[in-house]
């Protein structure tokens, strides 16, 4: 028995000793599954960048969401008090229905959905899913067992329906790993999604049985890399203005479609780009109606809008006699003919109230004087027919029509050849910009987000030079002639204080595979291609509107105009673009005036343009207002404090600040009403300020004077002729 037990303790020791030297069971390394059981690993998750405008608002971003979780399994329960289950699947159905998008019934099927074995736990689709903290408290208060919720990162779209079309949009999608990960599918989300797309981290530690971390164990920690942060060219309050002013637009004559796009023509930057119909990229409700990026993916008939080009490219190559004439109405070439709009023509008249009127046969019978192959190359300068390159995905090119004589001859007036918008703001920039035309972006740079590196930076790029400086220039000005012309066929599109220069265009519609144009009420595209200030533009514009639902009273251009004039006007002001008879208002320094004789200083503030206030009786100045070499405007009220008794003056007129001014420099104990400008006092001019009684000062603001005003006229009506 000794030497069997022996034997054994022995074969025992062995193999002690070969499993402590060698580390492995039957080919399996202990060590190493030890540390795997042990071993625990949390991911960092890493934040997707964002997407901001010109001015750093964000447009898109990551953002802590909810998704919601049903446990329905009885065995989750261990203390019947405290149940961790859903007890009760029709009323947690019936609470449930009021804040997701599923009705009762189904959610209640879902609670008590069946299987092989039982589900432990239940989820609720897309309808379960980007929960907001609101929503989460206001279930939480019901005290619902079993409901539960798992914090998640989703991206979150604070303008709603903001250039949808560009931006598009990102969803969390599971990966073959099981994970889960937000993707771009559309948009700039799309096209920039390895940017966007940050790299998760990890942390690795060594656990006890229950997860905790072991006392003195090492963790190893590699951090998150957040995406990259996309800053575009886009300015959020003219991105605002054009959405307003679309959304006006569409309620009221619901068209077929819209595009508007908005650009700085010194750089092609732009700052603003939209569409109709468009969609919400949070809910990715209305995104079936269209998926293109119209003003970049979509081609279309460019109408009038094309003359700009037409007659651009004669001037620029000595073929526009504006004083010379030809007969309107209609232009035959071999079997076809042309006709103007009004398909009769205004007779004989020259080819500057031709181009106003937006004659078709103007722009064939220019195009005879200079020639197709000279006007061709001026198509080709200016772009036509090829992408602009802009930093969006999918471009389209369109289709120069050139083998037939009558093509080119339609092309000269935008019919029969394609193009897109974004070629006619490019295009365009040329003629704003004398002579050279700038490539389009809408990405201006891209910044690291963990280091702040910029790791790409859009510089503005020259694409050609088409036309000469001069040429640019008389083009502007015949453009402005259509907004001011009697003859204009733009003067709906005039703004205030601004010279608009531009072309309307009206674009038949085409019909599938080649079978002729629509024909009917408003069957058109209506457009504009426009720029403000004329003389120097900050801004073009181009807008168009497919198929408008109005009466036949309603001109097309109206919903056209609608939006240009909107958008235009806010954002000349928004820019602080002055009009253009606004005259630069005039400053004087105002001169050291402490220690100087008043009378001598008051006849040198007159002489300067500026308003002298003596507070005192005169002599040596003791004190100023405003101080020594302060920038004022021509007109503007300077107080001389001297000794001596105060002498009121005419207060009326007066802003409140130059009121509270000459308060706190006499000590005179006024007494303030109102607030706005000064339209009474209680005590006279120049009446001398003896005693302590306060004087009553009323003010009221320009609006409640025009009231008065108005009020007075009612009252009061002048005498008719």
């Amino acid at each position: 028995m000794f030497c069997i037990y022996g034997g054994l303790f022995f074969l025992l020791f062995c193999r002690f000793f070969y499993i402590q030297t060698t580390g492995e069971v039957l080919g399996h390394n202990l060590q190493a599954e030890a540390a795997n059981k042990y071993a625990r690993e949390t991911v960092l998750t890493a934040e997707r960048g964002r997407i901001l405008d010109r001015n750093d608002n964000v447009i898109a971003e990551d953002t802590l969401s909810y998704r919601l979780i049903a446990v329905v399994r009885e065995s989750a329960t261990t203390n019947p008090e405290e149940p961790r289950h859903v007890v009760d699947p029709r009323e947690a159905a019936r609470i449930l229905a009021q804040y997701i998008s599923w009705d009762e019934e189904k959610i209640y099927a879902q609670l008590t959905k069946d299987g092989d074995p039982p589900p432990y736990q239940v989820e609720f689709g897309s309808a379960g899913r980007n929960i907001s903290h609101d929503v989460k408290e206001a279930i939480e208060e019901h005290d619902l067992p079993g409901i539960i919720f798992v914090s998640e990162k989703k991206r979150y779209y604070p303008n709603g329906s903001f250039a949808a079309h560009l931006i598009g949009y990102a969803v969390k999608e599971e990966q073959k790993d099981g994970t889960f990960k937000t993707v771009g599918r559309m948009g700039l989300e799309k096209t920039y999604n390895e940017e966007l797309t940050g790299e998760d981290g990890k942390i690795v530690y060594d656990s006890d049985i229950f997860g905790y971390l072991l006392a003195n164990s090492e963790k190893t920690i590699q951090p998150a890399k957040d995406g990259n942060d996309v800053y575009l060219t886009l300015d959020k309050t003219i991105q605002n203005f054009v959405e307003d002013a679309m959304n006006r637009a569409d309620e009221q004559y619901n068209p077929e479609s819209m595009v508007a796009v908005v650009a700085n023509p010194k750089t092609g930057e732009i700052l603003a780009m939209s569409e109709r119909p468009t969609f919400n990229p949070d809910t990715r409700i209305g995104i079936d109606t269209n998926w293109l990026n119209d003003v970049v993916e979509e081609v279309l008939e460019p109408g009038s809008t094309m003359k700009i080009f037409t007659l651009a490219a004669a001037v620029d190559s000595g073929n526009w006699h504006p004083n010379a004439k030809f007969q309107s109405g209609s232009y035959t070439l071999y079997d076809r003919t042309i006709r103007d709009h009004n398909s009769v023509g205004w007779g004989t008249i020259t080819y500057l109230e031709g181009f106003q009127r937006s004659s078709n046969t103007a722009m064939a019978h220019m195009l005879k004087i200079m020639g197709s192959e000279t006007y061709l190359e001026y198509v080709n300068r200016f772009g036509f027919g090829q992408k602009t390159g802009i930093n969006l995905p999918n471009e389209a090119t369109g289709t120069i029509l050139t083998k037939n004589p009558i093509d080119r001859v339609t092309t000269t007036y935008g019919q029969g050849s394609t193009v897109t918008p974004i070629q006619l703001m490019q295009a365009m920039t040329a003629i704003a910009n004398d002579g050279k035309m700038m490539q389009p972006y809408v990405v201006d740079k891209i910044v690291d987000s963990n280091t702040g590196e910029v790791t790409y930076n859009q510089e503005p790029v020259v694409k050609g030079e088409p036309i000469s400086a001069e040429t640019a220039q008389q083009v502007r000005e015949i453009l402005a002639s259509t907004v001011t012309s009697e003859n204009g066929t733009a003067k709906r599109y005039a703004i205030e204080g601004y010279e608009v220069a531009g072309k309307t265009g009206t674009a038949q519609i085409p019909k599938e595979r080649g079978a002729g144009y629509y024909w009917g009420n408003h069957q058109y595209i209506y457009s504009f291609l426009g720029m403000v200030p004329a003389n120097d533009p900050q801004l073009i514009m181009y807008v168009a509107v497919k198929r408008p639902q109005m009466s036949n009273s309603i001109s097309g251009a109206e919903p056209v105009s609608q939006v240009f004039n909107s958008v235009m006007e806010n954002s000349l002001k928004y820019l602080n673009i002055n009009p253009d008879n606004t005259v630069e208002a005039q400053m004087v320094a105002v001169p050291n005036a402490i220690e100087q004789n008043a009378e001598a200083v008051q006849l040198q503030l007159s002489n300067d343009g500026l308003m002298p206030i003596i507070i005192g009786e005169g002599g040596t100045v003791i004190d100023q207002y405003p101080k020594a070499d302060t920038p004022l405007l021509k007109g503007g009220i300077v107080f001389l404090k001297t000794e001596g008794a105060v002498t009121l003056p005419s207060f009326t007129g007066w802003s409140l600040r130059n009121v509270l001014v000459y308060k706190t420099m006499s000590d005179v104990p006024i007494e303030i009403v109102g607030e706005g400008y000064v339209y009474n006092q209680s005590a006279s001019a120049n009446t001398i300020i003896v005693d302590s009684s306060p004087i009553v000062v009323k003010l009221r603001t320009p609006e409640e004077s025009y009231t008065i005003q108005e009020l007075h006229e009612e009252e009061n009506p002048l005498p008719q002729d």
